[in-house]
């Protein structure tokens, strides 16, 4: 792809995706134990979801706006998008195959059948039946189609089945919707099995078996599964202006109900009821993306695995970091020098301790933190609130623009208000998006400055997941900065001298990065040892 000056680059949308293509050929790998081969199917799943509720509904925005926008751009949203589709729908094909031609056949080695309607023994079909009634029938919500006449709403990335179908009197053929409730229930359901066979039907596969009782004066000729995803912006038209909270309460309510991001439709679907759906939806070409039989494939994460490890990694326990999990003096061990993790592969425990300590400890006055992205039960969060029974004075500053964070992180906002933390929220027009913590210390000689600084968010769930660095020091060089820091936005005050140390977006992030990487092309330049490492 070449920008509008010629200069030969790859845009950040289409990279994105060699990044996810990158999972599913985890997912294609036969190294790979079975179980989390169909794990990162789920990945790439769910990372390609989110993709299209943000940047290509991004891209489709910026094709909507006027041409003297578009002319101060470096790039055609038009040609970026038709590139997006390109990849993405060979990407598809190949992830059928991944499933259905090398996962399958394995778990069948295994003993693991997926089965499939039609495939279902006398017992079987029984139980399908009695699981429908019983459990799923409430929820999916059988609606005829009218052309021209019944426009039914489709629900954010929810699953739903288009049904093909013929009278029985006439024989006039209609179509069909019904929804696949895997929102409600597991999408993969244990059958009973002969022993040492272990069989599963999906969600959408009970739903086919039991459409003739739904349409009892139709003929059921055939089924494609299909789902819409919704632009997931929030359209906050000024942040400058206004209650900035306020209005991202209220864009909340309608991303549910936002414009199409992408509409997934099963690769055999005919076209003439694929353009009966796109009249009744009011699609368009763009929106369109072809997969294979099953949609929301992130359900791959919840597959049962039926007790056989040998079907997955070994367990990798984090390790203790025994220098401040078991010191009787927590701060007396941060003044004695940085102390720096590495989650996963570290405890997160340090972590957790530095906020409890700080909690309970007599001699802190303040504890202040940001908050982007926080477990929905959190020690970190409890403490601070035990904090301020104590009588410490407690500073939480919460970046409510999290992409789908939002409504936890207001949540968070609210029961820390209500303890009396003194909460601050986003910044208009900017993300802050540092994880940092800071604790003042009456001590002896003074006050005292602790710091944690990290590349990961205060979430005990994912520091068992993601790779991330994070530094605990009381060097009063880091920690007068990260004060100043705070300072700024707890008060909007700007800092009275320059940061030297740390590079803070809006300041001297910029700069100084391209201050290094210049550095570094001049030594490469030269023949001296020369290379970047970013986290």
């Amino acid at each position: 792809m070449q920008k509008k000056e010629n200069f030969p680059y790859i845009h950040r949308d289409i990279s994105w995706l060699s990044f996810n293509y990158r999972v599913l050929q985890e997912a294609k790998d036969p190294a790979v134990p079975l179980l989390e081969r169909l794990k990162f199917l789920a990945i790439y799943s769910s990372n390609l979801d989110e993709f299209f509720r943000v940047r290509v509904a991004n891209n489709r925005n910026l094709v909507r706006v006027s041409r003297k926008t578009r002319q101060q751009l470096d790039f055609e949203p038009k040609v970026v998008l038709k590139e997006i589709l390109k990849i993405v729908n060979s990407q598809q094909v190949e992830f059928s195959d991944i499933f259905e031609n090398q996962i399958i056949p394995q778990l069948r080695k295994h003993r693991i059948l997926l089965k499939r309607r039609l495939q279902l023994g006398r017992k079987q079909r029984q139980f399908v039946t009695e699981f429908f009634n019983d459990h799923m029938l409430p929820f999916v919500q059988p609606v005829l189609l009218v052309k021209k006449k019944i426009y039914p709403f489709l629900n954010n990335a929810s699953l739903y089945l288009t049904v093909f179908m013929a009278d029985k009197e006439d024989g006039s053929q209609h179509y069909a919707i019904v929804k696949i409730p895997s929102e409600h229930l597991p999408r993969f359901i244990k059958l009973p099995s002969l022993k040492g066979r272990m069989e599963l039907i999906m969600l959408d596969d009970i739903v086919r078996h039991c459409l003739s009782a739904m349409f009892p004066g139709y003929n059921i000729l055939d089924t494609y599964s299909i789902k819409l995803t919704r632009d997931a912006e929030l359209y906050i038209d000024d942040e400058y202006s206004g209650d900035l909270i306020s209005k991202i309460r209220d864009s909340l309510t309608k991303r549910q109900v936002g414009p199409p991001s992408r509409f997934v439709y099963d690769r055999e679907m005919p076209q003439e009821l694929l353009q009966f759906l796109i009249e009744t939806f009011n699609l368009k070409k763009e929106d369109l993306l072809v997969e294979g039989r099953y949609h929301n494939n992130f359900d791959f994460f919840n597959f049962p695995d039926f007790g056989l490890e040998q079907l997955k990694n070994k367990p990798l326990p984090a390790l203790p970091y025994h220098a401040l999990e078991d010191t009787h003096g927590f701060f007396a061990t941060l003044r004695e020098r940085d102390h720096l993790l590495y989650p996963p592969y570290h405890s997160y425990e340090s972590v957790i301790r530095f906020f409890e300590e700080a909690a309970k400890d007599p001699l802190v006055t303040h504890i202040k933190v940001t908050q982007y992205r926080v477990a929905r039960k959190s020690r970190i969060m409890n403490a601070l609130v035990q904090a301020v029974k104590a009588g410490k004075q407690v500073f939480v500053f919460i970046e409510v623009k999290a992409r789908f964070d939002e409504a936890a992180n207001l949540a968070w906002g609210d029961e820390l208000e209500k303890a009396g933390v003194k909460v601050a929220y986003s910044l208009p027009g900017v993300k802050v998006h540092a994880k940092m913590a800071l604790i003042r210390r009456q001590e002896e000689g003074g006050l005292k400055f602790y710091t944690y600084l990290s590349t990961g968010n205060f979430h005990e769930g994912t520091a068992k997941i993601y790779c991330d660095f994070g530094l605990f020091t009381a060097d009063e060089r880091l920690t007068e900065e990260v004060n100043e820091m705070f300072d700024f936005l707890e008060t909007h005050h700007l800092p009275l001298t320059a940061f030297q140390h740390l590079f803070v977006g809006q300041f001297n992030l910029r700069s100084n990065l391209e201050r290094l990487i210049d550095r570094e092309i001049k030594n490469a330049q030269n023949g001296k040892p020369a290379g970047i490492i970013l986290k």
